[in-house]
């Protein structure tokens, strides 16, 4: 009877196994930056507070960048809102504290703020937006941050921009 039990079971135990592997197993999109066509990339603001992708390389022969943002997610902008924010990394926490000094009505951004590079409103779930900027804003060799200024997320929901080399 244990034997015939054991048989039964362990196809059940590897399949387990095997999903729990795959689950923490960390996702190579994640690690590797954004596939960029056309001067332009999707990022998905995510339930859970992050984006994908967390990283985007934008081509030195681009004369303009477009990012649509699409918030996957299904709660409000008021509940959850997700944005794109685009700043230098060592702009990012005085900009991120200063925007949660201004509060909600400028998506909780200090308004003409010159350290924000570019940026898309503050979206409800199952929205989308894009933002366009010149590519003449960023330098080669500089570090940029983008993020989401709604409280809660700022902290976590970050990426990294880079401008490839000429």
């Amino acid at each position: 009877m244990t034997s015939r039990f054991t048989l039964l079971a362990l196809p059940l135990l590897l399949a387990a196994g095997a999903a729990q592997a795959h689950d923490h197993a960390p996702a190579a999109a994640d690690d590797a930056p954004a596939v960029v066509r056309d001067c332009a990339v999707d990022v998905q603001g995510q339930p859970g507070k992050k984006f994908s992708p967390s990283r985007i390389e934008i081509p030195a022969t681009c004369q303009n960048f477009t990012v649509r943002l699409i918030h996957t997610g299904k709660n409000s902008k008021e509940k959850a809102g997700h944005n794109w924010v685009l700043t230098t990394t060592a702009d990012i926490d005085r900009v991120m504290l200063d925007g949660m000094a201004a509060g909600p009505q400028g998506d909780w951004l200090v308004p003409n703020d010159a350290r924000i590079l570019a940026k898309t409103p503050m979206l409800g779930g199952g929205e989308t937006a894009t933002v366009t900027f010149p590519v003449s804003r960023l330098k080669a060799g500089e570090s940029y941050t983008y993020y989401c200024s709604f409280p809660a997320h700022a902290e976590m929901m970050r990426g990294t921009l880079t401008l490839a080399a000429k």
